[in-house]
């Protein structure tokens, strides 16, 4: 049977169109009115536009009603967008370190006890007890973090994550890109250093550490970042040039 030029290319539009739609229906219904609430702080909504939450989690593949292990939640910006993503039948459980207990936590607890899928988890990455009990890990601007001190301890971090994950289960980073040759981020974290991430040391130890990675460089591209300067540099306006990666659990 002769198929038709226009009619093939009429099955690869509907066919993008069907890709399209798919890509976007796996976060919870209401994730556009959860970000637009009243409730969410006017500062935090001011950033949508740079961090583009909803590109970052479709490409993440996060899914309504996952279980998902933040990792190094910090002031919880993306704590407010990953319960959105999962909605009411989803959970996240929100990690502040110990040493930012006094700092971060009561802010952690208020906002979780508002959201109501949130519990706030305090103590280190490789002490939270979750046993192949989650769907999705992400940590955001912290990666970098989680690999000071050497890739042994890289490395152990990774594993904790690893365990904690189901199989099957999938690692979202997004993270700071960083050249190869300049000091990026060292244990001490002094105020030299850029608090960026090498991107091939971060595909190397996800690979070491049993992940799987696919990668994108254009959600948040900004090409007026050329990874010299630190990654709070005021004329960078919190817009810096970042990584997302997806690292899968094998199944």
């Amino acid at each position: 049977m002769i198929i038709s030029k226009t009619f093939k290319i009429l099955i690869t539009i509907l066919g993008c169109l069907f890709f399209s739609l798919t890509a976007s229906s796996h976060l919870a219904s209401g994730f556009d009115e959860a970000l637009a609430s009243a409730d969410r702080p006017a500062e935090e909504k001011a950033r949508d536009a740079n961090r583009k939450p909803k590109e970052v989690l479709e490409f993440l593949r996060l899914h309504a009603g996952s279980t998902v292990f933040e990792v190094i939640a910090g002031a919880g910006w993306y704590t407010e967008v990953l319960s959105a993503a999962v909605g009411s039948e989803g959970r996240v459980i929100s990690q502040i370190p110990g040493r930012f207990a006094d700092r971060l936590g009561p802010g952690a607890n208020e906002r979780a006890e508002r959201l109501g899928n949130v519990d706030v988890y305090i103590g280190n990455t490789n002490e939270s007890g979750l046993d192949e009990e989650a769907d999705f890990a992400f940590t955001a601007l912290n990666f970098h973090d989680l690999t000071n001190g050497g890739d042994e301890v890289a490395l152990n971090n990774l594993s904790a994550i690893y365990q904690a994950l189901k199989p099957g289960g999938t690692l979202g980073i997004v993270d700071h890109i960083g050249n190869e040759t300049q000091d990026n981020e060292s244990a001490l974290q002094t105020q030299s250093t850029l608090h960026r991430m090498e991107v091939g040391r971060a595909l190397r130890l996800l690979s070491l550490a049993g992940f799987a990675v696919e990668e994108n460089y254009e959600i948040l591209h900004n090409p007026l970042d050329d990874h010299t300067l630190r990654n709070n540099d005021p004329s960078l306006e919190r817009n810096t040039d970042r990584m997302v990666l997806r690292a899968r659990k094998p199944d």
